[in-house]
């Protein structure tokens, strides 16, 4: 690192050195669906599990703005990399970016912040974390969490399955989201479940795109200690969704706008080698999707730069949703766009720009989907509450 460099600079360094090697090993991850470990260690090599760690703690003491920058590069190599990073960087990220002060005042005891230090401490040093949120029939709607939690006498005993965890058997302990089993109220928590006995890797992956994530079902029949329990305090994570929901819905829009980015480089390559590039209406098709994914970028990092000045704030939270509605639509638009710009041949298995295709068109399905994100500005736009005065809950 020169001098001048800050850490997040060198971040953003080290994943754009990553991003070819990345790309060149895309698409046979892709073919065979199988999850990316040679992009992995890579990332370890390079110390990026710890983006989000504090310096103090051993890393690199990321902003989400710089977080952004970092997970659009990865896309721009490989898209279902970066999405499992941003797993990773989103359990890291609100583990070390959520407020000190609101943590006691919901009753954290001090217990609680030397867990998620020594958690931080081992993704610096190498460990992968992974989400387990979303259950089939009710997808991210943590409300309706059916995996759920007793305490024990040694803790807290875990039961449930969860889908779409990606990362799935490859990360060493997993986010997961459980209500108390015997509340008349749904009260859901966190816990920082470690990989091992008691947890069952389910493969049903098979997906239109980001086919490389590996996001499996994970069944959990496990009994883990009182530290796992994250924040120390019981029933905070439709709080803490409602209040900062930037990593749950604002990061996926940095991966997004990666992937659309991506798109655009490999149809101007494209057009290059055939000769296209004579045609205005190729030219023109290449200009406004360069426009659209400019505009995308804007967006998030206008939401980026508001996260990092006034988390949680009412504002910073309506731009958190135009940014993962912005990217999402934007991505599969855009790469639609350039697959028609480049013609048949681009739309063969093993072409980058069919892969991307593919990989695009899953912004809009990721939650918070499109279609939430619209409504919930909609409901803000009505000048209602999105997060309580729609008919179905948000969370």
């Amino acid at each position: 690192m020169t001098p001048a460099e800050s850490p997040g600079e060198r971040a953003l360094a080290l994943a754009r050195e990553l991003a070819p090697d990345l790309a060149e090993r895309a698409a046979v991850h892709d073919e065979e669906g199988r999850f990316p470990e040679a992009d992995f260690a890579d990332l370890r090599k390079a110390g990026l599990f710890g983006l989000m760690v504090p310096e103090h703690l051993g890393g690199f003491g990321a902003s989400f703005s710089e977080y952004a920058r970092v997970a659009s590069a990865l896309a721009r190599g490989a898209g279902s990399t970066a999405l499992v990073f941003n797993m990773h960087a989103s359990v890291t990220g609100a583990l070390a970016q959520t407020p000190d002060d609101l943590v006691r005042l919901l009753g954290a005891p001090k217990s609680s912040f030397d867990a998620r230090d020594k958690a931080l401490e081992a993704a610096a040093g190498g460990a992968l974390y992974g989400v387990a949120m979303s259950e089939r029939g009710s997808g991210s709607r943590l409300s309706q969490t059916t995996t759920a939690y007793r305490r024990t006498d040694s803790g807290y005993r875990i039961t449930g399955s969860k889908a779409f965890v990606s990362g799935a058997g490859h990360v060493d302990a997993y986010l997961v989201t459980a209500r108390e089993a015997d509340a008349d109220e749904p009260q859901v928590s966190y816990f920082l479940v470690p990989a091992g006995e008691g947890i069952r890797v389910e493969a049903t992956w098979d997906s239109l795109g980001m086919r490389a994530t590996g996001s499996q079902d994970v069944h959990f029949d496990v009994e883990v200690d009182p530290d796992a329990l994250l924040g120390g305090v019981e029933g905070l994570t439709l709080m803490i969704a409602e209040a900062m929901p930037q990593w749950l819905v604002a990061s996926y829009s940095a991966v997004y706008a990666g992937v659309a980015r991506a798109a655009v480089d490999a149809a101007a390559e494209h057009l290059r080698k055939r000769g296209l590039g004579r045609l205005p209406a190729a030219r023109a098709r290449l200009g406004r999707a360069d426009n659209a994914v400019a505009a995308a970028e804007l967006v998030v990092a206008e939401t980026a730069a508001r996260i990092d000045r006034a988390p949680g704030d009412p504002e910073t939270n309506r731009w958190v949703w135009r940014a993962k509605l912005t990217a999402g639509d934007t991505a599969a638009q855009v790469a639609a766009s350039m697959l028609e710009a480049a013609g048949a041949s681009a739309s063969r298995r093993g072409h980058p720009l069919e892969r991307l295709y593919r990989d695009a068109r899953c912004g809009a399905l990721q939650p918070a989907t499109s279609d939430v994100c619209a409504d919930w500005l909609g409901v803000a736009a009505l000048g209602e509450d999105p997060d309580h005065d729609a008919e179905v809950p948000r969370w």
